[in-house]
């Protein structure tokens, strides 16, 4: 599967490419999760998106959130999501990955933080999070805050699946 990557502004994403996306998270998030929730906000017209696409079809996408609009002092991603049509692929360490880089190109002296679900502590504990809250609910779904310092991200092959 060959993917494309973009990373756009909310006004540079076509009317298109926003129905695709928020489509996409809609079947992961409140479909595939049962989880009803209003996943479209604000936050998406402040954020820079990334998405992978394999010719017209969105594989991968995630949000990136400056300092301040999730937490206080910290960049953060979110609603970080592989289709059914790229699991399995490794496509979701790709994504995480460049999500990672595009933070430490943009704020390089400043940690991440992130709202992850409980479950994928070790996907993300691969690229240098660690468990920074207690685990709480969030939507019906069991979540913990995660920090990982400011740096590069260290590319190399990892013995967790991607999600």
């Amino acid at each position: 599967m060959t993917i494309h990557w973009q990373w756009r502004s909310y006004a540079e994403l076509s009317p298109l490419q926003i129905h695709s996306i928020f489509a996409a998270r809609q079947a992961v998030f409140i479909v595939e999760q049962a989880c009803p929730y209003p996943d479209i906000d604000s936050k998406d017209l402040r954020a820079l998106h990334l998405a992978g696409w394999s010719g017209d079809q969105l594989a991968a996408y995630l949000r990136l959130l400056a300092p301040g609009v999730s937490y206080p002092e910290e960049p953060s991603l979110g609603r970080i999501i592989t289709t059914k049509m790229a699991r399995g692929t490794g496509i979701g360490r790709e994504l995480v990955a460049r999500g990672l880089e595009k933070i430490y190109e943009l704020y390089p002296t400043l940690p991440t933080r992130i709202g992850a679900q409980a479950h994928l502590h070790k996907f993300y504990g691969s690229f240098g999070f660690v468990q920074s809250s207690e685990p709480y609910d969030e939507d019906g779904i069991m979540h913990i805050e995660m920090m990982r310092p400011a740096g590069p991200v260290l590319r190399s092959p990892h013995p967790n699946p991607s999600p």
